[in-house]
């Protein structure tokens, strides 16, 4: 699946599913490409990645039919467009709390490679792009995916403004930032927190955007969300499946062994 596949999925309210990707061996494409997963999700904001590291492993992923969507560092519309240059087929933007913000990554992600003013008229209303641009321009990008993180407060009291941008696929809870922010930090447990990822999700959802949480802690809580109505799954990461797979057999092995 690559990125028009994906962002159609989205759009429509199919599962797409991934995981997040830590590894940048050579070796590891062969191993994902048997696991069928739909997407791979390459973190840049918390995971130390050179950018030509970062473009072979886009590159890999993409040639192997499994889009690589790049959170990049910031909500930056110029990493947005450096990472797409890179080869991925779509962005996760972190932490965005406001409409502007949507719409200048849009921009970015939709409208590349038209830059400045030019931009800046086109996403205020104020100007057409002349001749066949627009057609051009859908073409080019109609691929490209644009996902943004809902992580705080400020961002679900903005939430209906951020869904209405044009151009927006999806949203992907960040847990981890979004109980810090509600007060309650790492109680994902909470009713406070779960009430606000179905809220997320359901909003979502109703506005025709494509929803999902990154969620490691089990199967039956990531079940109950996708039951809530996600549609983009991204479980666990490779590192993680790794970490637990190792203890639990080391464990089994030191019982056996006794």
């Amino acid at each position: 699946m690559l990125g028009k596949e994906l962002r159609a999925a989205l759009l429509s309210g199919r599962r797409v599913y991934g995981t997040l990707i830590v590894s940048p061996s050579p070796k590891w494409p062969e191993a994902v490409g048997r696991c069928g997963l739909d997407f791979v999700f390459i973190d840049t904001e918390h995971v130390a990645l050179d950018r030509e590291k970062l473009s072979w492993m886009c590159h890999t992923y993409r040639a192997m039919g499994i889009a690589p969507i790049v959170r990049i560092l910031a909500p930056d519309p110029f990493q947005a467009t450096m990472m797409l240059d890179a080869g991925a087929s779509g962005i996760i933007a972190p932490y965005i709390e406001t409409a502007a913000q949507v719409r200048a990554l849009a921009g970015a992600v939709k409208l590349r490679p038209v830059k400045g003013s030019y931009l800046q008229n086109k996403l205020h209303g104020t100007a057409e792009f002349p001749g066949t641009l627009q057609e051009y321009l859908d073409q080019v990008n109609g691929g490209n995916v644009l996902v943004v993180n809902i992580e705080s407060v400020p961002a679900m009291e903005a939430l209906d403004e951020i869904l209405a941008v044009p151009g927006l696929d999806a949203v992907l809870i960040g847990p981890h930032d979004l109980t810090c922010s509600l007060g309650i930090p790492e109680q994902y447990d909470h009713p406070r927190f779960k009430e606000a990822v179905s809220q997320i999700i359901k909003k979502a959802r109703e506005a025709g955007k494509g929803a999902g949480i990154h969620y490691s802690f089990g199967l039956a809580e990531q079940m109950a969300w996708i039951k809530e109505g996600a549609n983009l799954v991204v479980h666990s990461s490779d590192i993680t499946l790794f970490s637990e797979a190792l203890r639990r057999d080391l464990q089994a092995l030191r019982q056996m062994a006794e």
